[in-house]
């Protein structure tokens, strides 16, 4: 198939697959008249790559799911590399989420001592209104 097809099947842009070509992440044939082609593999793999980066990872970060595709594996997320970039995210997911908590805490202090007057009847210079 041609770009433009692997494209649309996959969800993407021809400007996206020529950047994962030039990336390493997939490799076209060329065709006798120089265009490029792709096949029912590069769809697998360029949809392993969106979906990927779909829930945060890097197009670098991609790479060992491509890799273990490319092994023959049926997921992309059966090798040790994969696993472990799995692990790495996982873990900086736990990071974001923990820091999401405590400044959601934050806030919610602060609205809370922010309305606490307007619950009072009170208005922001402290007067009743």
């Amino acid at each position: 198939m041609r770009i433009g097809e692997l494209a649309e099947r996959a969800g993407t842009s021809a400007r996206a697959l020529r950047y994962y070509e030039q990336h390493g992440l997939i490799a076209a044939r060329r065709a006798g008249n120089g265009y490029r082609e792709y096949d029912e593999s590069d769809l697998r793999l360029v949809r392993e790559i969106r979906s990927l980066l779909d829930i945060g990872f890097n197009l670098e970060e991609t790479r060992p799911f491509v890799e273990c595709l490319r092994s023959g594996r049926a997921s992309g997320a059966e090798c040790p590399a994969s696993i472990e970039a799995l692990g790495r995210k996982l873990a900086d997911l736990d990071g974001c989420i923990t820091r999401l908590v405590a400044v959601r805490g934050v806030v919610e202090r602060e609205l809370a001592q922010a309305t606490c007057p307007l619950k009072q009847g009170r208005d922001h210079t402290g007067n009743r209104g």
